[in-house]
């Protein structure tokens, strides 16, 4: 299988574990030691603590719509961009590029080391 093929089935296991509320099989997704920034300017690293985190997203109902993928590979390590957006309390749409940096493990999987679901924040709000 092609190494865009797999990161790319590692991102479909995160998202579809989420929707499905799935803490287990989202972990599975990441590397020991990987950081997830859920809410911007917050990395959240650490089992209990990403656990915690992906299940008060779970427990909100947000539930999110992807585009298009984007890999860009380079030895054993990906970057994956991603559009999402989700439909916010108030109606509106709330939406942003998810940027994600994948290693490849000793079996030859994918999972992500640095997870950034508004990876456009700086761009968006003139940081």
């Amino acid at each position: 299988m092609p190494d865009e093929t797999r990161v790319l089935a590692t991102i479909e296991s995160m998202t579809s574990a989420f929707a499905a509320g799935d803490i287990d099989r989202i972990m599975s997704t990441y590397a020991p030691g990987a950081v997830v920034v859920g809410e911007p300017g917050q990395p959240t690293r650490g089992d209990a603590a990403l656990r915690a985190m992906f299940a008060a997203f779970i427990e909100s109902g947000v539930s999110f719509n992807y585009g298009e993928h984007e890999v860009v590979i380079a030895g054993d390590t990906a970057l994956h961009l991603m559009k999402w957006t989700a439909p916010g309390p108030d109606g509106t749409e709330a939406s942003a590029l998810s940027v994600a940096v994948l290693r490849r493990q000793p079996d030859g999987a994918w999972k992500m080391v640095i997870d950034h679901p508004s990876g456009d924040r700086v761009m968006r709000d003139g940081l």
